[in-house]
């Protein structure tokens, strides 16, 4: 990024920047973690398995505004990139991925610039997941930035899908073979019926704890 940076002014934007997006991928790392302890301390049951963060590097940044036609500039990257910074929340359940979505659209703190529910809506080639684009104030020393974090959430099912068809993506240049393209997707409905399976097993394991529960009461 800083090859295409054309002073040393820009270089200093820059890096303030990455600095303001590390800052907000903290915070809102930091947010879900405490969401999971509380649903641990309060109801004794943890809804995210694990949390994932990750800050785009200079390359990525420069190849996506690139592809997407805009030029390399600062204020673009800040205008039409989302996901420069970005945090993963992987959960047990589909059930869980919508509580943990509406606890963080009711933080005082976060906006939440707009949602994405493939989820519900899937896109062709099977992916599934929810997505959230918020915003994440960052207090300075002297000012208050307000910073675009994209948050994912997902089932460890989903997750174990989109990380493979990630990969045969990059082996094919985003081009796979037709015939890998409809395995894919086999795959993704067979994640579904797992998703649905494992949440009915639970929810029939909650129901016998509850009723042995009340058998000893």
């Amino acid at each position: 990024m800083k090859n295409v940076l054309k002073s040393q002014e820009e270089v200093d934007r820059w890096e303030e920047a990455m600095f303001l997006y590390d800052s907000a991928l903290k915070k809102m790392k930091l947010k879900a973690e405490m969401m999971n302890d509380e649903f641990v301390h309060r109801y004794r049951y943890n809804p995210i398995e694990h949390i994932k963060a990750r800050l785009k590097t200079a390359d990525s940044i420069v190849r996506k505004l690139q592809q997407d036609g805009y030029e390399v500039t600062i204020d673009n990257m800040e205008t039409k990139l989302s996901d420069i910074a970005g945090v993963r929340i992987i959960c047990s359940f589909t059930s869980d991925i919508y509580q943990i979505a509406d606890v963080i659209g009711r933080q005082e703190d976060i906006t939440v610039l707009y949602v994405k529910d493939f989820i519900r809506h899937p896109k062709p080639n099977g992916y599934k997941s929810y997505h959230m684009v918020v915003s994440v104030p960052i207090f300075l020393s002297d000012s208050r930035r307000n910073v675009k974090v994209e948050v994912q959430i997902r089932s460890v099912a989903m997750d174990f899908w989109a990380s493979l068809e990630h990969k045969i993506a990059y082996k094919f240049e985003g081009d796979p073979p037709e015939a890998l393209l409809r395995d894919l997707k086999a795959c993704a409905d067979m994640v579904d019926m797992l998703d649905n399976k494992m949440y009915s097993l639970n929810e029939a394991i909650l129901a016998i704890s509850e009723e042995k529960r009340k058998h000893w009461e």
